[in-house]
Protein backbone atom coordinates (compact mmCIF):
# COMPACT_ATOMS: atom_id res chain seq x y z
CA UNK A 1 0.00 0.00 0.00
CA UNK A 2 1.48 3.48 -0.89
CA UNK A 3 0.65 5.06 1.98
CA UNK A 4 2.45 4.39 5.47
CA UNK A 5 1.73 5.13 8.71
CA UNK A 6 4.05 6.71 10.93
CA UNK A 7 1.90 7.18 14.18
CA UNK A 8 4.70 4.48 16.27
CA UNK A 9 6.93 6.91 15.31
CA UNK A 10 5.68 9.79 16.14
CA UNK A 11 4.67 8.06 19.88
CA UNK A 12 7.79 7.10 20.69
CA UNK A 13 9.64 10.41 19.62
CA UNK A 14 6.76 12.41 21.88
CA UNK A 15 7.28 9.58 24.37
CA UNK A 16 3.07 8.61 24.85
CA UNK A 17 1.94 5.52 25.21
CA UNK A 18 -0.52 4.41 23.04
CA UNK A 19 -3.14 3.98 25.78
CA UNK A 20 -2.17 7.91 26.97
CA UNK A 21 -3.06 8.53 23.42
CA UNK A 22 -6.24 6.48 22.82
CA UNK A 23 -7.47 8.78 26.07
CA UNK A 24 -6.64 11.85 24.70
CA UNK A 25 -7.88 11.48 21.71
CA UNK A 26 -11.71 9.52 22.66
CA UNK A 27 -11.01 6.22 20.34
CA UNK A 28 -10.21 2.76 21.37
CA UNK A 29 -6.51 1.82 22.40
CA UNK A 30 -7.63 -1.06 19.79
CA UNK A 31 -8.30 1.42 17.10
CA UNK A 32 -4.86 3.20 17.70
CA UNK A 33 -2.88 -0.23 17.37
CA UNK A 34 -4.87 -1.12 14.00
CA UNK A 35 -4.27 2.76 13.21
CA UNK A 36 -0.13 2.07 13.83
CA UNK A 37 -0.09 -1.21 12.13
CA UNK A 38 -2.03 0.49 8.87
CA UNK A 39 -4.58 -2.01 9.02
CA UNK A 40 -7.18 0.58 8.67
CA UNK A 41 -8.66 1.34 5.53
CA UNK A 42 -9.30 5.11 6.50
CA UNK A 43 -9.32 7.81 9.67
CA UNK A 44 -11.55 10.49 10.18
CA UNK A 45 -9.95 13.86 9.98
CA UNK A 46 -11.34 15.24 13.16
CA UNK A 47 -9.60 11.97 14.60
CA UNK A 48 -6.56 12.72 12.89
CA UNK A 49 -6.83 16.48 13.85
CA UNK A 50 -7.38 14.88 17.67
CA UNK A 51 -3.53 13.53 17.40
CA UNK A 52 -2.27 15.68 15.90
CA UNK A 53 -3.06 18.09 18.26
CA UNK A 54 -1.75 15.85 21.55
CA UNK A 55 1.16 14.97 19.41
CA UNK A 56 2.07 18.22 18.27
CA UNK A 57 2.74 17.45 14.75
CA UNK A 58 0.89 18.05 11.27
CA UNK A 59 -0.82 14.71 9.34
CA UNK A 60 2.46 14.38 7.09
CA UNK A 61 4.34 13.47 10.22
CA UNK A 62 1.77 10.72 10.51
CA UNK A 63 1.01 9.72 7.22
CA UNK A 64 3.47 9.19 4.03
CA UNK A 65 3.05 8.14 0.80
CA UNK A 66 5.90 6.00 -1.12
CA UNK A 67 4.74 5.10 -4.97
CA UNK A 68 4.73 1.70 -5.07
CA UNK A 69 7.25 -0.16 -7.66
CA UNK A 70 5.93 -0.41 -11.18
CA UNK A 71 6.37 -4.28 -12.48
Amino acid sequence: MPIVVNLDVMLAKRKVRSRDLAEQVGITEQNISLLKSGKVKGVRFDTLEKICAVLGCQPGDILEYRAEEQD
